[in-house]
């Protein structure tokens, strides 16, 4: 065989022809993604009208808490009063519960037979999809349509109270109490899986864990799915459910949580504000519906808005801290402003990732300024964290926070920062944040996300009209 080039198993009947050269057919230009159905389970409420109402007029999601917001059912009283009562911050923003209107129902969600498999974080989710798929007004029985409908949702940490407590069973040697459905509820991936066999969806089946940054790239990830043609409808967003006594440990120790107002709850979240000692947790699910724009108008859906940028990037600096400058968040930014084909001053509306912790913060608004520069300045451009009203929502957050963005476009209001009484020193002159909700033209707006490993995902959305 020296001096000849093998060729390899050749199929009887086939015939090897040489090209002398090879010109690739041309590649068709990617797909619009368009919004057609939100939906949200937060701590300002369950549903997308009691949660914006409540975020426009100010109020906010934070409250005190107290031992039985542990999920420690299964331990001594003294044990889950010890824990309690070490923990260094007693704040978080907790989902309403209840059977009225405006309230997560946990009869309906989590606790019947059949949902013996579904974790509370894939209850919000469920939740938050159902609400989203309706509004979108996207409920297929065709095989065919069911084959072009995908799910791209993920969560943060999972149900760390599962964790919990299968670990005290273990500790008292009661392993065999242990639920068959353990590993089926901790998995992060059956939120999406969960959605998808509700409704049958058999596209892509997707799930993204980037920590604070899961919500917004499980969007971002889902609009490329469909602007690709991998399917046309992707149900996508974030889901979490932390408010539990090993999470808030957790943050604890790590000092990332805010400790100086438990007093105050509704005080404790300040983006951007120099009283800020760090975040309040939160939980919830944001979900919407993204879809192809000409299926979308083919079938006369509702068109909230256009997803027209998805930038991502990494800031190669600290596991938890990002670097001074922003760098990252710059790269994020800029990545989503190119795709987008937008110049920078055509952005009206940022709504920030600034969860109160002082370094964040600072940094995100010195990354602003970098990509934006005079239009920031000048005050044309609107800024505000809506994280003052619903803590941070940590794999929820992106999704929820590109939700308020979407509708800031939709409804031409831009939501307020609660809790700014005095704005950092890197703010100054025409670049603010708000600190009451503003009626304005929004033709574009960018919601920031970023997560600890210093990952960063930046969605850029415009209006269609």
């Amino acid at each position: 065989m020296r001096g000849r080039r093998w060729l390899g198993f050749v199929p009887t009947g086939f015939q090897l022809r040489r090209f002398s050269s090879f010109e690739a057919p041309p590649v068709p230009p990617l797909r619009r993604v368009v919004v057609t159905g939100v939906g949200m389970v937060t701590p300002l409420g369950c549903g997308v009208e009691t949660t914006w109402k409540r975020l426009i007029e100010g109020e906010c999601g934070v409250r005190a808490i107290g031992p039985d917001d542990l999920k420690m059912n299964g331990f001594e009283p003294e044990v889950k009063m010890y824990t309690f009562d070490q923990l260094t911050s007693k704040v978080a923003a907790v989902v309403p519960y209840g059977s009225s209107s405006g309230e997560f129902d946990e009869q309906l969600w989590l606790n019947s037979k059949e949902h013996r498999s579904i974790a509370r974080f894939i209850g919000y989710a469920l939740c938050a999809a159902d609400e989203a798929l309706k509004d979108a007004n996207w409920m297929p029985t065709e095989q065919n349509e069911k084959e072009q409908t995908g799910v791209s949702l993920g969560a943060g940490t999972g149900s760390i109270s599962d964790i919990l407590e299968a670990s005290r069973m273990i500790c008292e040697k009661n392993i065999r109490r242990l639920s068959p459905f353990f590993i089926p509820r901790i998995l992060i991936n059956m939120a999406s899986g969960h959605v998808s066999m509700k409704y049958g969806f058999q596209g892509p089946n997707h799930s993204s864990v980037t920590a604070c940054a899961t919500g917004a790239h499980s969007i971002g990830d889902a609009a490329r799915m469909i602007q690709f043609g991998d399917t046309n409808v992707m149900v996508a967003g974030g889901t979490e459910a932390s408010i539990d006594a090993l999470s808030i440990a957790g943050f604890c120790r790590l000092r990332a949580l805010s400790t100086k107002y438990n007093s105050k709850p509704h005080e404790a979240s300040r983006p951007f504000d120099c009283g800020r000692d760090g975040f309040v947790i939160g939980e919830g699910s944001g979900v919407m519906v993204l879809e192809e724009l000409e299926h979308a108008r083919k079938r006369g859906a509702k068109i909230y808005a256009e997803l027209r940028g998805y930038g991502t990037s990494g800031d190669a600096h600290h596991i938890t801290q990002p670097h001074i400058g922003g760098r990252g968040a710059v790269l994020a930014m800029t990545r989503a402003l190119k795709q987008s084909g937008l110049h920078p001053s055509q952005v009206d509306y940022i709504n920030a990732h600034a969860t109160s912790t002082p370094l964040g913060d600072a940094a995100e608004a010195n990354a602003i300024k970098c990509v934006f520069s005079d239009h920031a300045t000048s005050g044309a451009l609107s800024v505000s964290s809506t994280k003052g009203a619903t803590g941070h929502l940590l794999g929820a957050a992106g999704a929820v926070e590109a939700i308020f963005t979407v509708l800031a476009i939709h409804h031409g209001v831009a939501p307020l920062t609660l809790n700014l009484s005095e704005p950092d020193p890197v703010f100054n002159g025409g670049f603010m944040p708000l600190t009451a909700s503003k009626e304005m033209t929004i033709k574009s707006g960018l919601s920031n996300s970023f997560g600890f490993g210093g990952t960063n995902s930046c969605l850029l959305f415009t209006s269609t009209n």
